[in-house]
């Protein structure tokens, strides 16, 4: 039989009608889930093939972005199954031991920091707020033709030239819009919202559309709010031509189940 290791999903606080709900849930490689209890926290988990998951593996299919769009959205829906009934500390993708022992070796020491968490993170919820420059309807500027007669030049030349410099003027509007629009969704959010983590910028197939990503923030806000959080966000970002939103959630709280990193995420705007 080949090797199997323990995929781990997320921490929770355990109890029998937790295990009961995962007792019908499928997880990567559509295996069974089950907890693995450490005393006051368990771990959601389920065994993947280490042929398949071993670290020079995942090495290896690091560019299989099919292969990780999968494995991606195995791991999401077992956090959402687990979201949906209790507070859940979703763990990075791919967080693998080799058995259950280790899975229990890992929660008795980090079981004061997992149980701190619990306690912050119940009923909150997190919405992804990203912002995108629309793709410019014109084109880039042809360039002036050459050789020919030189009178003829001289006005496709000042049109070429005029053409770049309003392209550049407009690329310049859009970034003042886009300043002016993160700032008015802080100002919404300042009122909702007890933490907010700022991301990396998408590129390429991992943006999830067309145009350029400029901002890619998170908000923790109380569960009770999530609605009013998600209205005032988008009625704050009407009116700025140029730019598209895109409001995501709620979720997990995937970009806060970590203790605060001050590299890494700002503290809910001042009040």
């Amino acid at each position: 039989m080949a090797n199997r290791l323990r995929y781990t999903y997320a921490v929770v606080r355990p109890s029998s009608a937790l295990e009961h709900v995962l007792s019908d849930v499928r997880g990567v490689a559509n295996a069974s889930v089950a907890l693995v209890r450490s005393t006051t926290v368990a771990a959601a988990v389920s065994s993947v093939p280490e042929e398949e998951f071993s670290e020079q593996a995942l090495k290896d299919r690091l560019e299989d972005l099919d292969w990780l769009e999968t494995v991606a959205r195995a791991h999401h829906s077992v956090v959402e199954v687990l979201s949906a009934h209790t507070t859940v500390l979703p763990l990075r993708l791919a967080t693998l031991y080799a058995d259950d022992a280790h899975v229990r070796e890992m929660l008795g020491e980090r079981r004061q920091t997992f149980t701190a968490l619990l306690d912050r993170l119940a009923d909150h919820v997190e919405w992804g707020v990203k912002i995108y420059t629309e793709p410019s309807n014109e084109t880039a500027p042809s360039e002036p033709p050459v050789g020919g007669d030189l009178s003829a030049q001289s006005r496709p030349g000042r049109a070429y030239l005029q053409r770049r410099s309003d392209q550049r003027r407009a690329r310049e509007d859009v970034w003042r819009a886009a300043e002016e629009m993160i700032r008015r969704i802080d100002a919404e959010a300042r009122d909702l919202a007890v933490e907010h983590a700022r991301h990396r910028l998408q590129q390429g197939r991992l943006a999830g559309g067309p145009g350029e990503n400029v901002a890619n923030d998170a908000y923790l806000v109380p569960r009770h709010l999530a609605e009013e959080f998600r209205d005032r966000v988008l009625r704050s970002t009407e009116g700025l031509p140029g730019l598209r939103v895109e409001v995501t959630g709620p979720w997990a709280p995937y970009s806060f189940a970590e203790p605060a990193a001050p590299d890494t995420r700002e503290g809910a705007p001042p009040q």
